[in-house]
């Protein structure tokens, strides 16, 4: 378990789980102590032994790959909170969502509000949650390039998403990404700059790097 952010108002923790190294985010009101966990691999008994003297109001998924839900079944159980995700990843998250995520919406948990961001490309569904600086991206952008993609129509997808949505954010925003480490907009925004001015094949995807 990492403390990746921790100020009066929230705490930010990461714990990298499951055979993947799937990275579970925890974030907690420090007014109040509710907390949502974004995203559950493996280990759950992990995320549940942190989770003690804290109050769960979600389980929020970024999307339904089994990296990031193979432990969701152990948890719903023992938290009993709400499960949440986008409609159009619903068909493979392993439990029924108890509610349904737009672009858009709000997620309220203690004194703090997440926006959803939907940004599809890596999946149909997939999600990010932004809250003040801090972005948890699930595979939507990495440090050094965004998530995989399986046709050239996502790749295009997910950077259309990345650009409008992801890039527009202020330079300093923090991008906590669902493997590995942190990496900061401003610095995936540059990188795109150049990536973008080279010259690309046009079936373009998979595992596409900045500095390709």
């Amino acid at each position: 378990m990492t403390t990746v952010e921790k100020n009066s108002i929230i705490e930010i923790e990461r714990l990298e789980l499951g055979q993947y190294g799937t990275n579970t985010y925890l974030l907690t009101c420090r007014k109040t102590g509710d907390c949502v966990v974004i995203d559950a691999p493996g280990e759950a008994e992990k995320i549940l032994a942190r989770l003690k003297g804290h109050h769960p109001r979600y389980i929020l998924i970024t999307h339904g790959h089994l990296d990031h839900v193979d432990g969701l079944g152990e948890l719903k159980s023992s938290l009993n909170v709400p499960v949440a995700a986008h409609a159009a990843d619903a068909p493979v998250v392993p439990l029924p969502l108890d509610r349904v995520l737009q672009d858009g919406d709000v997620v309220s948990f203690g004194a703090l509000q997440l926006q959803v961001l939907h940004t599809p490309g890596h999946t149909p569904g997939s999600l990010c949650f932004l809250i003040g600086r801090f972005l948890i991206a699930g595979d939507t952008l990495f440090p050094g390039g965004p998530g995989h993609t399986r046709s050239p129509e996502d790749f295009r997808q997910i950077i259309e998403v990345i650009t409008r949505k992801i890039f527009n954010l202020p330079d300093e925003t923090l991008v906590y990404p669902g493997h590995g480490e942190a990496t900061i907009v401003g610095k995936e925004k540059q990188a795109f700059r150049v990536f973008s001015a080279r010259p690309h094949a046009p079936d373009l995807c998979g595992d596409v790097l900045w500095d390709m």
